[in-house]
């Protein structure tokens, strides 16, 4: 007799179908795992055979076959244990197979029989949803499963507790979807004292989803204006969160089963390496740039990552996905970020001040910003300086207005920007493109005149032309004007990076 047990392969965000046979056959005692498995999915014989020895089950001494199909495709990571036990029970008469072939199963044990949590379980749920299946999985991880909608749940704590439930004795009763996450406080704009055109530049890259660079000495702010962006962009819609939470899973970094409200802010070291920023690795897991998916990549330090790892963020920036290539896999992860980045002018950071700049400026300045590649910075919306506060700043009192006010401005040019593209399928200006970028962004006539005259003057490729238009178009809905003017495309411009002469 061979039992089949449903189970998924994660490639990326895409769930696989998999499916778990085992056999039991007359032969020398053996048990082999075949189907292209990985360490984790080899090693779990032993969590298997220990688990069944932990409820009272031995297994027979016989040859034990189980196919993890298809063969072809590489099985990664530690749940596909539950499925094999199940399929184990199945073959041995101890779970009625008929009764299995209406779930998906996916869950690592341990060796005393518990039902421990394996990362993916919601991409696991909306895969069983997708084929009208239930889902089997561990219990503390039921309430994560649950928000996958329309799907039977069977959230075990143990083996034991799951054989109960089949058989009808003990039926575990179905998990109910975790709260919402509690949007977490951040730094509020009324501490930064002074640096009105920085707070600006990041309101226009809060309502447009704009990329942005500051540059400025140490100690001028750059880190608490960036810590203080999560503050003033609105909270995710349900699709969106919905998103979020399915990379969180697949991290295994979704806690206790509650839905991802807030926009992610991630703010790698920058010793980071490529793998870490953009995703890869012996087993496949999403980077930084993925994990900010939606929300805010924040790199301080700029110059200091290493070149490769930054100009591997190129590609993610323009197409908001990363995809990782293997030789026995393509891994696509969503990359969709709003990269706010805080650097020194110098290595001394203080090339503007004539008492503290070092003896080797300018020169140090350049080779300090060589660093970071043209092609990277030409990809960044707005350039900012942030100057050093003065005293006489410092003992002001903090300013009327907040995040909370800068909040509600963003919301309302989110809500116009959503009514915008809502049958484009786009969310923010920095999403547009092409013709429909012409349609919305095009200025009026005196607008057009000085993108023209500024476009040759600042020598600025065609795609820094277009990020022009998409700020230029934010800043007109944080103005409430339906158009583009001459006006709106001047303080883009104010944002925008020259290129250096020749």
């Amino acid at each position: 007799m061979v039992a089949h047990v449903a189970t998924v392969a994660f490639l990326g965000l895409e769930a696989r179908a998999v499916e778990v046979q085992v056999q039991i056959a007359s032969g020398l005692p053996k048990f082999l795992v075949v189907g292209l498995p990985d360490k984790a999915v080899a090693e779990s014989r032993e969590r298997v055979h220990a688990a069944l020895a932990a409820i009272g089950l031995t297994l027979p001494p016989k040859r034990i076959t189980v196919n993890l199909s298809p063969a072809d495709l590489p099985k990664e990571g530690s749940h596909y244990d539950l499925p094999i036990a199940l399929g184990l029970l199945a073959a041995m008469g101890a779970i009625d197979a008929e009764t299995l072939a209406g779930y998906v199963a996916v869950g690592e044990l341990g060796l005393d029989g518990r039902v421990a949590p394996s990362p993916g379980v919601l991409l696991a749920a909306m895969h069983a949803s997708a084929r009208s299946l239930g889902l089997v999985c561990p219990a503390a991880q039921g309430s994560e499963a649950a928000w996958a909608g329309d799907v039977e749940i069977v959230a075990a704590p143990d083996l034991i507790a799951l054989l109960n439930h089949f058989r009808g004795s003990a039926v575990l009763r179905p998990p109910q979807p975790g709260e919402a996450e509690t949007p977490g406080g951040g730094p509020d704009l009324r501490q930064v004292k002074g640096q009105e055109t920085a707070k600006r530049a990041l309101e226009i890259a809060a309502a447009g989803g704009h990329n942005l660079l500051m540059t400025g000495p140490p100690g001028a702010g750059k880190s608490l204006l960036a810590a203080c962006l999560p503050g003033i962009l609105p909270e995710l819609t349900p699709p969106e969160a919905l998103e979020v939470s399915m990379i969180a899973s697949v991290a295994e970094a979704l806690n206790g089963g509650r839905l991802v409200r807030s926009r992610p802010f991630r703010a790698p070291h920058h010793s980071a390496s490529m793998v870490a920023l953009v995703g890869g690795g012996l087993r496949v897991r999403p980077g930084e740039v993925s994990l900010a998916h939606l929300g805010v990549l924040f790199l301080d330090e700029l110059p200091e990552f290493q070149r490769a790892a930054l100009d591997s963020l190129r590609q993610p920036l323009e197409t908001g996905a990363v995809s990782v290539a293997r030789a026995n896999a393509h891994v696509t992860f969503p990359a969709r970020v709003q990269l706010v980045a805080a650097m020194n002018p110098c290595r001394c950071g203080h090339l503007g001040d004539p008492a503290l700049a070092c003896s080797r400026a300018p020169r140090c300045a350049a080779d300090y910003q060589a660093r970071v590649s043209g092609p990277l910075l030409d990809r960044i919306d707005l350039h900012v300086d942030v100057m050093a506060v003065a005293a006489a700043d410092l003992v002001l009192p903090p300013p009327a207005e907040g995040s909370a006010e800068v909040a509600a401005r963003v919301a309302e040019a989110r809500r116009l920007q959503t009514e915008r593209y809502a049958a484009h399928g786009l969310r923010t200006n920095a999403e547009a493109d092409g013709d429909l970028l012409d349609a919305v962004a095009t200025p009026d006539e005196p607008g057009r005149r000085l993108m023209g005259q500024a476009a040759e003057a600042m020598r600025l490729s065609a795609r820094g032309f277009h990020r022009v238009l998409r700020v230029a178009r934010t800043v007109a809905d944080l103005a409430g004007s339906a158009e583009v003017r001459r006006i709106h495309v001047a303080e883009a411009l104010s944002y925008r990076r020259q290129a250096p002469r020749a």
